[in-house]
């Protein structure tokens, strides 16, 4: 057999021309599956309205939580998690809201409605601490809402509202 003759597989581009429309088909393939099974999840809870090609979400909440001044710690330790009032003047009567959102993944999210107690607002629940989470503190009425990101392995957060100080 002559070099004319030989396999058209023994010359290496034509790895690379066949090889590459392969490795992009599969990848695509992957991606689909992995979308597929994600759900569609949404890692923003906020109501959104839709105009058009525009989405708005009402941030008057955050707004008021600027003008009341307002700032919290959330720590969670040994099963309990604990709201402990740092600037504003919160109803330390009220209940709250407690809202943990998975980065990522939708089915891990959960709420929790915090009751007032000695130092500020607490209810029993147990936190993955393997991942990150977003944090949102509100009132029962939604007219405020403060919030943070809990780190991957942390205890402890400080909520601030979304916008700083005007």
């Amino acid at each position: 057999m002559t070099h004319s003759q030989s396999s058209m597989w023994r010359a290496p581009i034509m790895w690379v021309v066949v090889g590459l429309p392969l490795a992009a088909i599969a990848a695509s393939v992957a991606l689909l599956v992995s979308a597929i099974r994600s759900g569609g999840a949404d890692a923003i809870a906020d109501h959104v309205q839709e105009s058009g090609q525009v989405q708005t979400s009402n941030l008057d909440p955050d707004l008021h939580a600027r003008q009341l001044g307002l700032s919290a710690v959330v720590r969670i330790q040994d099963g309990v998690l604990e709201v402990l009032p740092v600037r504003g003047n919160f109803d330390r009567m009220a209940m709250l809201r407690l809202s943990l959102r998975h980065p990522v993944r939708a089915g891990l999210d959960r709420d929790r409605m915090l009751k007032p107690d000695r130092f500020g607002w607490s209810a029993s629940d147990v936190l993955d601490s393997s991942h990150d989470w977003n944090v949102q503190l509100a009132s029962t009425d939604g007219s405020w809402r403060i919030t943070g990101r809990l780190a991957k392995g942390q205890h402890a957060l400080l909520l601030t509202p979304a916008f700083g100080a005007p």
